[in-house]
């Protein structure tokens, strides 16, 4: 089994539309831990997560995966690596669900190698992990929302990458669908892999292990879920509309809103 591999970020800069977006952002993503990224609408949580994926342009700052600078790393490798699901996923292809989901293992074939049975695994894996396996021969412009939401996550747990970035993926989910990911997510990190998720659901945010708090570009707190400073920290960007509480016997942590 090859060694666990993480994430860095180091003083990212980003402007766009001549607005600095991130300022000076540094974090980082353990293996063998889910962290959750949150903020105030605007805080530059997206534009972080395509920072780390590599698909936005930074600057000035460093990311580097297992300790080498993303930009150094081969496209292929990379993409074995690292997993990535944006906010924007395609909508009006003609692709069915289960090829979209496929596509999570072009790393490992190319554009004109054949699926073993090893990528059919992965993806049977990703979709069972996902509850999308019954979507399997609908297109994917046929589908709701939250359907396609799990078709695309499904496509990213289907790389089986050492990293996992994902923007917003509750989006659309619910209930039961967003407890399903926590558990796939559970099982990425107990295998070592490292997992980013950007969340607008904080009480869905303190159920990983670690929270990243960033407001207006650069990170305010960072610390395990039951750190209590960066519970104060996050109520604090939300200006005091939210309130962290203990419940389930102490177990997790609630997000009360305050009138």
């Amino acid at each position: 089994m090859s060694d666990p591999i993480g994430l860095q970020a180091h003083q990212l800069h980003v402007e766009r539309g001549g607005r600095a977006v991130l300022r000076g952002l540094s974090l980082e993503v353990p293996p063998g831990t889910w962290t959750a990224l949150v903020g105030p609408n605007g805080a530059g949580k997206s534009t972080a997560m395509a920072a780390l994926a590599g698909v936005l342009a930074v600057q000035s700052g460093e990311v580097s995966l297992d300790g080498r600078a993303l930009s150094a790393w081969p496209r292929r490798e990379r993409a074995r690596q690292l997993a990535w699901l944006s906010q924007q996923g395609p909508m009006d292809t003609d692709l069915i669900a289960r090829e979209v989901v496929m596509l999570g293992r072009l790393p490992y074939h190319g554009l004109t190698g054949s699926a073993d049975g090893r990528d059919h695994r992965a993806t049977d894996e990703a979709m069972a992990a996902t509850g999308c396996t019954h979507l399997a021969s609908r297109r994917l412009s046929e589908l709701s929302g939250g359907e396609r939401q799990r078709v695309l996550i499904a496509r990213a747990l289907a790389t089986q990458a050492a990293v996992t970035l994902m923007d917003e993926p509750c989006a659309h989910l619910d209930p039961q669908y967003r407890r399903q990911l926590m558990r796939a997510l559970r099982l990425r990190t107990q295998a070592g892999h490292a997992v980013l998720t950007a969340e607008h659901d904080l009480t869905h945010a303190l159920q990983a292990d670690r929270v990243v708090v960033v407001t207006e570009g650069t990170v305010r707190a960072q610390g395990a879920v039951h750190d209590r400073h960066m519970h104060r920290e996050l109520e604090a960007v939300f200006d005091g509309a939210i309130r962290i509480e203990r419940c389930d016997a102490g177990r997790s942590w609630a997000v009360w809103p305050v009138a």
